[in-house]
């Protein structure tokens, strides 16, 4: 059996809900990942053979991705701007908006030369860390930068940890809910605040794929339809305890509020502009006093 087998059964097995171009790629990581072969190699070799083991190791994965589990979890693997994570059904698979944000970051330390303030360096908290993908791939970015993580989860900072470590990146992470209006850390104060918290609304469920509903962590995903900016309201609050003076928020958001959620932030005293993620939705905040 050939790469080009492979490709071909995954597109004919996979559900229906995965397009045809989709599942191509599906057949490509999954092959990379059993292989050990690049991309382009993958791309150039299409005729190449598998060995048994790795031919029965791409079908177990297949008969996983029939059963709607996704490939990253599959796999336990998966890419963030540039680098591997591990991941597991404690945290979310990371996204391509995410890497939006974290690029929006970076951008703005980088105009603004904050990574070489002299009297001290620059500190980064990332709320709801999940699988540390934030704070890690800002550490290798800004390896001066004092990054820390925060989330309520055990396991998920158990994979954070783990994934600081498999890119040779010393974040700091920290266990606590940020729906605890008592929960601080003074005196602690940070340069910058990031944040993908929860923000699909209950009753946006029945327009989400069986992959995400079944296998995703569900308090990392959803908010009650009757407060869907719940989070926003006390990462603002924490902020306002925690942001340096000159210092700004960077915050994933549900495309559809947009608005009322940059409203939220400026009755809490910021001010606000809300950036289009590269499909034109609004994805993204920055805030700041």
């Amino acid at each position: 059996m050939t790469f080009g087998d492979i490709e071909t059964i995954y597109v004919n097995q996979l559900p229906s809900f995965y397009e045809k171009d989709e599942a191509k790629s599906i057949a490509a990581l999954a092959v990379e990942h059993v292989c050990n072969v690049s991309k382009s190699y993958y791309l150039l070799h299409k005729n190449d053979s598998v060995t048994l083991v790795q031919e029965t190791s791409l079908i177990r994965i297949l008969d996983e991705l029939r059963l709607g589990r996704p490939l990253q979890y599959v796999m336990e693997e998966a890419d963030f701007f540039g680098l591997r994570f591990k991941v597991n059904s404690s945290v979310l698979i990371p996204r391509p908006e995410t890497e939006e944000l974290v690029h929006w970051v970076l951008t703005f330390v980088k105009e603004k030369n904050r990574i070489k303030r002299a009297e001290e360096a620059l500190s980064v908290l990332d709320i709801g860390t999940g699988s540390g993908c934030i704070p890690v791939a800002l550490k290798r970015n800004l390896p001066e930068a004092v990054i820390c993580g925060l989330d309520i989860s055990s396991d998920a900072l158990e994979t954070a940890t783990a994934n600081a470590a498999l890119n040779g990146t010393e974040v700091r992470f920290i266990q606590g809910d940020i729906l605890d209006s008592t929960f601080s850390l003074q005196p602690v104060r940070f340069n910058i605040i990031t944040s993908n918290p929860p923000y699909v609304t209950s009753s946006e469920k029945k327009g989400m794929h069986k992959n995400v509903l079944d296998f995703e962590p569900h308090t990392a995903l959803f908010v009650p339809d009757e407060d869907p900016l719940i989070f926003y309201r006390y990462i603002a609050d924490f902020s306002l305890r925690h942001l340096d003076s000159e210092g700004s928020i960077f915050l994933e958001i549900n495309e559809h509020f947009g608005a009322e959620t940059c409203a939220l932030l400026e009755a809490k005293g910021f001010k606000t502009e809300l950036k289009k993620d590269l499909r034109g939705k609004d994805r993204m905040i920055k805030a700041w006093r």
